[in-house]
């Protein structure tokens, strides 16, 4: 009979607790809608026991994502966050193939290299016509100028020299480091174990490129941020020239001037 007792005792008690936990629950939710009505502050019960929740989901996401593109959104089994500004980002797949990846990683770079002097070239210069400090041609007009040679001349050493730097990268990509002694001065080498990075004097006098993994790859992230956005802003300085005939400083200072009509859509509605 006593453990009977007990045991009616024992199942009649959780009931209880539980009714207990479902009641103080329903009472912190009945303060939470009285004090939204009323628009009080919360009571201590509901602001603690939210914040504990919002905090241990905020580093539950901070420990199992990583940043990507668009966010929420699943990345490609390719990308896995290893290379330097990987977000994720291949919405046609053209990184599945791993050789294929490994070019188009290199080609990535080096367009960015390219925007890069690119859009030095293009606004500093004109940025510093306007101050009156140089006295430049605008970049989209340069071309037409006259040099101390002819234009077919200059296509032709540029093609030349082009040539034999862009064959140099290309072997070292087909097979890295079989470029890494100068042919005309034995005695300078590339310090660079990685295709894309050459290192050495000339192309990190600082040594960035020697310090530890993690620091290695945020300047490579950061080159490859820089060298897209660059990308980007070379195409937008193109396309003011050819819609507005003027230059990227000429196009901001009209817009600042007159933000409301000096826009990218007055370039379409004048043509």
């Amino acid at each position: 009979m006593a453990s009977t007792l007990c045991a009616a005792g024992t199942v009649a008690t959780i009931p209880r607790s539980l009714a207990s936990s479902a009641q103080k629950s329903r009472c912190c939710i009945g303060a939470v809608k009285a004090s939204f009505v009323a628009g009080r502050a919360l009571p201590r019960c509901a602001a603690t026991a939210i914040s504990k929740k919002r905090t241990l989901t905020i580093i539950s996401a901070a420990a199992t994502e990583r940043p990507l593109w668009f966010p929420g959104s699943t990345p490609p089994a390719w990308l896995d966050g290893s290379l330097p500004g990987d977000f994720g980002f291949d919405p046609l797949g053209l990184g599945s193939d791993p050789e294929l990846l490994k070019w188009f990683v290199q080609s990535e770079i080096v367009h960015c290299r390219w925007a890069m002097l690119g859009a030095a070239g293009i606004f500093i210069p004109e940025a510093l016509t306007k101050l009156g400090i140089l006295n430049t041609p605008s970049w989209y007009t340069a071309g037409q100028l006259e040099y101390f040679t002819d234009t077919t001349t200059l296509f032709v050493v540029e093609l030349i020299f082009l040539a034999w730097a862009e064959g140099r990268r290309w072997a070292d990509i087909i097979k890295p480091g079989s470029v890494n002694t100068d042919p005309i001065f034995p005695n300078y080498k590339l310090t660079g174990t990685d295709v894309g990075y050459p290192g050495g004097f000339w192309f990190d006098p600082l040594g960035w490129g020697s310090g530890s993994p993690q620091k290695v790859k945020e300047l490579r992230t950061k080159e490859i941020k820089n060298g897209r956005l660059a990308m980007l802003a070379v195409m937008g300085a193109w396309f003011q020239a050819v819609y507005t005939g003027t230059g990227p400083i000429d196009n901001l200072i009209a817009h600042l001037s007159d933000p409301g009509h000096a826009t990218v859509f007055a370039a379409f509605l004048s043509k």
